[in-house]
């Protein structure tokens, strides 16, 4: 009798097999249930200088710290939606996956911000960092 050959065989499918599925909601969908009064948890996972170079955020957003930092702690009764600025969703479905290993149903939102505003969906604005004035003299050649 041989062996059996291990299913990993390279260290992207060991990734893979501890890799958690993040689901998807499309603008539409959320846009729907925020109608319908079932409002999700909306996080905010934008990078920090996409963030933070951003005027707007979509209704009633939280802001995610740091990808990678611990979650705080949400009502495990709601859903959450997690977002960001990436078309491929890569800092929400990351963040996502690790509330998802905590427990809670967390979904990315497809397309990020971008696809929000493009179809002229509801959004808030917020406060954008302001530039220091340049220090006296600074601008002499």
């Amino acid at each position: 009798m041989g062996t059996r050959a291990s299913k990993v065989d390279s260290p992207r499918a060991a990734h893979s097999q501890y890799a958690v599925p993040v689901p998807r909601i499309s603008k539409e969908d959320l846009k729907q249930r925020l109608d319908a009064g079932a409002t999700p948890i909306i996080v905010d996972a934008r990078l920090k200088y996409p963030y933070e170079h951003s005027t707007v955020k979509l209704p009633g957003a939280i802001r995610y710290g740091a990808v990678g930092a611990s979650a705080a702690p949400f009502p495990r009764d709601r859903d959450i939606v997690v977002y960001d600025s990436d078309p491929f969703e890569l800092a929400s479905s990351h963040v996502a996956a690790e509330l998802i290993r905590q427990g809670y149903r967390a979904v990315a939102l497809k397309g990020g911000i971008a696809d929000w505003l493009a179809a002229n969906l509801p959004f808030e604005t917020k406060e954008a960092p302001k530039q220091a004035p340049p220090e006296p003299g600074a601008l002499k050649g």
